[in-house]
């Protein structure tokens, strides 16, 4: 039995904890390295209603649009209260927050909020709900952190347990929040949210794009079973750097009026006149200025290394880019895992990624979220749901 790390129980936990300076399966193989999520602290998740409905109606841009605002209205929040960093997890059509006790009410005000903004902007049903950590362990599950630094520029959470999947599905079944007054604030804040990027092609165009969802519903074997799996992408499709779907070269800045406006009615709900052709100017001066100026050359390497394409939150969520061969492997080896009933899994294979954005300042404080075309994570999901009616981990809960 691991005995995990207890943390003081205070706003910085996260921002407390270690930076792992060391590869993701490495970290994986040793659970020491993790800690228990404070009992007081929060979880809360916004997800947009029948996404998979949404995207086949063609706005799967809005969906990742209305997902990516849910980060950006808290990490503003935050920013704007002086407040430390808390982890994340984009899912495409939505987010699971882990939020410190005290400012959890602050938080939920923030996402009603944006709640409304969506469904004024886009007609979509934001749906918000919360549990607090010490009921996800009073229900027996597992529920640890761990933070590792994937490359220079990007530092992740890795989450371990059913903790965060337990959570999901008790808010959906019970908990979301109904639109309310809860939030005092009449405008969100979604300051340096941007969508600029034209839908971005595989580095090589014998390669596609995956999107994968993996559970291990076990939580005993669960790292080791993902240590094996990391190993297994690493020795197919090579380490996070081979593999990802982002390059620089591929990055195109779409300077469209259809673009923008779909940015404009993410951000502010509204037609502006002056929003549209100040951000049309912006985007098209910025296609010369990422060719061939230094700095924005520097910024185009830093959008591939600052790009988010994967995620443990208890399941393995990754966008890769691969040749068909080694999705056949891939595939070839998770279904054998499958069979043992070891994991379930899900993919979507693609041909190209797309890309929401929070950008703080252009220098070194910009996030990318990055999910396939055609549905990314949603179609995943819900080739995995396919394979049973609700997710494995989700049947040890019932």
């Amino acid at each position: 039995m691991v005995n995990y790390k207890i943390s003081n129980i205070n706003t910085s936990f996260y921002k407390n904890l270690v930076v792992h300076k060391t590869k993701l399966k490495k970290l994986l193989k040793n659970e020491q390295l993790f800690t228990k999520v404070p009992e007081d602290w929060f979880i809360i998740i916004t997800d947009i209603k029948n996404s998979s409905i949404v995207i086949e109606r063609g706005l799967h841009n809005e969906v990742n649009l209305a997902a990516t605002g849910s980060i950006v209205a808290v990490l503003n929040y935050i920013k704007t209260n002086k407040l430390p960093e808390v982890p994340y997890f984009y899912g495409g059509d939505g987010v699971t927050f882990l939020i410190p006790g005290n400012v959890h009410q602050s938080i939920l005000g923030v996402l009603n909020t944006h709640q409304r903004h969506i469904k004024q902007s886009f007609n979509l049903d934001l749906r918000v709900g919360e549990i607090q950590v010490k009921d996800i362990f009073k229900a027996n599950q597992k529920l640890v952190i761990g933070k590792i630094k994937l490359n220079k520029y990007l530092t992740i959470p890795i989450v371990l347990g059913n903790g965060l999947k337990y959570a999901e599905h008790v808010i959906k079944k019970e908990y979301y929040l109904h639109e309310d007054n809860k939030s005092n604030l009449h405008v969100v804040n979604l300051e340096g949210m941007e969508c600029r990027w034209n839908e971005i092609e595989p580095p090589k165009s014998i390669q596609k794009v995956i999107c994968l969802l993996i559970n291990c519903s076990n939580d005993q074997i669960q790292s080791d079973v993902y240590q094996q799996i990391i190993s297994e992408i690493e020795i197919i499709f090579g380490d996070l750097n081979k593999r990802k779907p982002i390059s620089v070269e591929k990055l195109k800045l779409d300077a469209t009026i259809p673009k923008i406006r779909k940015e404009m009615y993410a951000r502010i709900g509204k037609y502006n006149f002056g929003y549209m052709i100040k951000n049309w100017l912006i985007t098209n001066i910025g296609r010369f200025y990422f060719k061939y100026f230094k700095e924005g050359k520097e910024y185009v390497y830093k959008v591939s290394q600052l790009s988010d394409t994967i995620m443990i939150d208890g399941t393995i969520n990754t966008v890769i880019t691969g040749e068909q061969y080694q999705i056949d492997k891939l595939v070839s080896f998770l279904d054998t895992l499958e069979s043992k009933n070891t994991i379930t899994y899900g993919i979507h294979t693609t041909h190209g990624c797309v890309m929401s954005c929070y950008v703080e300042n252009r220098k070194n404080k910009h996030i990318h979220f990055v999910d396939g075309t055609e549905g990314g994570y949603t179609s995943a999901a819900r080739v995995f749901k396919s394979k049973h009616k609700e997710f494995t981990a989700i049947n040890k809960f019932t």
